[in-house]
């Protein structure tokens, strides 16, 4: 195994963390990673937002900085433990909604690649473009061509992700917290519902229905956006 292999692995392999309690989830549905991506025009000044903010205001390690190789950039974040599927997903759309909410959001990618999709990669065969891993202090030179020429050292793609460090359970929950996430859509409704009732009314509401519990989630200013937007498709479905 090359040295970059290893440290591929040691992000971003699921095998190389011991799986968390088990409940509905099932060792296949776990990740360690999550690739928020941000499609043409490639812009390293809206990227920085999340790159930064990752840091300064979750206090999270930083993610790996790639450009695609086609037509953008990628951060990706690595997790200790695995987690589940839907969770790393729900916290790569909660770093969209606070970083990049003005941004078209068909040109914010979110995915749980295998590593091994996972630059470097030659991306274009014809035109001899390269995705690759960057450091911060170069990320702004690839704004006009977000690729590399020539294939990029393995050696120094290694030592690139060798200062790069994995996201620890407990400062995960505490980032989802900051984002107003939860550990899943039911349980966030459930919770931020029951809140939102014991605050307006000093106790809980008896004989509150589904529906009308959804609604008020959805209708409550004082919950997080991201619950009140899982109210909402809630209730959608629930009328369907």
């Amino acid at each position: 195994m090359t040295r970059l292999q290893t440290e591929l692995q040691r992000l971003y392999d699921p095998q190389t963390a011991s799986p968390l309690e088990q409940d509905l989830e099932t060792v296949s549905d776990q990740v360690r990673i999550v690739v928020l991506a941000l499609a043409g025009p490639a812009d390293w000044t809206l990227m920085a937002r999340v790159w930064r903010g990752a840091q300064a205001d979750l206090a999270l390690p930083a993610p790996a900085i790639a450009v695609s190789g086609v037509e953008g950039y990628l951060l990706c974040f690595s997790f200790a433990e695995p987690q589940p599927h839907r969770q790393a997903l729900a916290f790569a759309e909660a770093l969209r909604l606070r970083y990049l909410d003005d941004v078209d959001k068909a040109r914010v990618v979110i995915s749980t690649p295998d590593s091994a999709a996972l630059p470097p990669r030659q991306i274009d065969e014809q035109q001899d473009h390269w995705s690759a891993f960057v450091a911060p202090d170069l990320a702004p030179v690839f704004s006009a061509e977000p690729w590399l020429d020539i294939a990029p050292s393995r050696e120094g793609q290694a030592d690139l992700l060798s200062r790069l460090d994995s996201i620890q359970r407990a400062d995960f929950s505490a980032a989802m917290a900051r984002l107003g996430a939860a550990p899943g859509p039911a349980a966030a409704v459930a919770s931020a519902g029951s809140a939102a009732s014991t605050a307006s009314t000093g106790h809980k509401e008896p004989g509150l229905g589904p529906e009308r519990f959804l609604l008020k989630v959805m209708n409550d200013e004082s919950v997080a956006l991201a619950l009140r937007i899982e109210a909402a498709k809630a209730l959608l479905q629930a009328k369907k």
